[in-house]
């Protein structure tokens, strides 16, 4: 396929394109969506051949065997991070925040305070608070336009009624890949304040030039006994619509609770995500997945130099991810000014820094996952709506 394609998603049903003008006052016939975290290109031709199967046979029964799913599962997480997951290993969630949920039900209490380093994933926060748990924010550091996590100043925040930890990695919203010494410092910091971690690391695929992401659990074998891994296919291959993701627990301790929790809820793995997933984890998948990270690779670049060729404006460096996080203070201008020019004048809904966290609120989050037509309209808009800066 051509990543070049113009899809038109406009009244779909997609919440990327059809809510914008309700969330942002940007009608869909004139703006650009640039919010949302999916992609604006069709999916694998092995998921496509998939759901085509499954049309024509017509029938959409229960699954009585996940055996072909969970190996494509593992064998990814082997053939594409080196990392050896069991089947049994394997719990499918209904997409990953529900992933957060289930885990935040089994292993927190109401009350407990839950680790975010921000600015994150904005849905964090949401869902901790929903849950009736409290968010503890542990700022990130900025430190040649990349962030650091800083356990130092983290130790001392630290107050005991803490109990677990989510890691965004690779980090949304700013791109970073963390490293091994980092991870390690972080398995470190869990140990000294007994705190369970969860790792988000949905966007494990999607990594340029020629870097690695490290999962956490070869990073630190040392702390197996109190991780849960969060992973999905829906980021990489584009099918966050199925809401399927999974929850890997290699500590039979922790598998234990966490399967009595699915076992009450009732939750399983619906069919058209167990195929989708199945046909994506496969040599098929993995070429396709290749040819996007290029593909992203050059929006990243391209969407770089036109957003830093605008005084005051600055994207961090990306090392992952489709998602660009631009720094506006340098504008001099009020987030409410900055945020009207992107909207109203260039016509583009984005996310907005402060949902992240603190260290966001002079940020906007840009999705680049979109047709490099699209990239190029968007730097246009973005150039003649700060032309006075020029």
């Amino acid at each position: 396929m051509s990543f070049d394609e113009i899809i038109d998603r406009r009244g779909h049903l997609s919440s990327k394109w059809d809510m914008m003008e309700k969330n942002y006052g940007v009608a869909p016939d004139e703006g650009l969506a640039m919010w949302v975290a999916d992609m604006d290109f069709k999916s694998a031709d092995p998921i496509q051949k998939a759901v085509r199967d499954m049309l024509d046979h017509g029938v959409y029964g229960y699954i009585g065997d996940y055996r072909p799913y969970k190996a494509a599962i593992s064998w990814w997480m082997l053939n594409r991070h080196g990392w050896r997951v069991e089947p049994e290993w394997v719990f499918t969630a209904h997409g990953l925040i529900n992933g957060v949920g289930l885990t935040l039900e089994t292993f927190t209490n109401p009350g407990d305070g839950i680790v975010l380093f921000t600015p994150v994933y904005h849905a964090f926060a949401r869902i901790i608070k929903s849950a009736g748990r409290k968010v503890v924010e542990c700022p990130l550091v900025l430190n040649d336009d990349k962030y650091e996590m800083d356990f130092a100043a983290y130790d001392a925040q630290m107050t005991g009624s803490e109990k677990m930890v989510i890691l965004c990695s690779p980090h949304n919203p700013g791109g970073r890949l963390w490293t091994a010494g980092e991870l390690r410092d972080l398995a470190d910091f869990c140990k000294r304040h007994d705190l369970l971690l969860v790792s988000d690391e949905i966007h494990h695929d999607l990594v340029f030039n020629g870097a690695k992401h490290i999962p956490m659990p070869l990073a630190a074998p040392d702390i197996i006994d109190r991780l849960i891994m969060l992973t999905a296919p829906s980021k990489t291959f584009n099918i966050a619509g199925t809401h399927t993701g999974n929850v890997i627990i290699q500590d039979e301790t922790l598998r234990a609770r966490f399967a009595a929790t699915m076992a009450a809820m009732g939750i399983s793995p619906n069919n058209f995500g167990v195929a989708m997933t199945t046909a994506a984890y496969s040599t098929e998948g993995a070429a396709w997945a290749d040819a996007l990270v290029k593909y992203l690779d050059g929006n990243r670049k391209l969407f770089d130099e036109g957003i830093n060729a605008i005084p005051g404006l600055k994207s961090m460096p990306m090392e992952a991810t489709y998602l660009s996080w631009v720094d506006f203070s340098g504008t001099g201008m009020s987030r409410e000014e900055y945020k009207s020019r992107v909207n109203k004048t260039a016509k583009i809904a984005v996310n907005y820094g402060s949902t992240f966290g603190k260290g966001g609120e002079n940020y906007l989050r840009f999705n680049i996952g979109t047709p490099r037509t699209l990239i190029k309209e968007a730097i246009d808009r973005m150039q003649k709506a700060f032309g006075d800066l020029q």
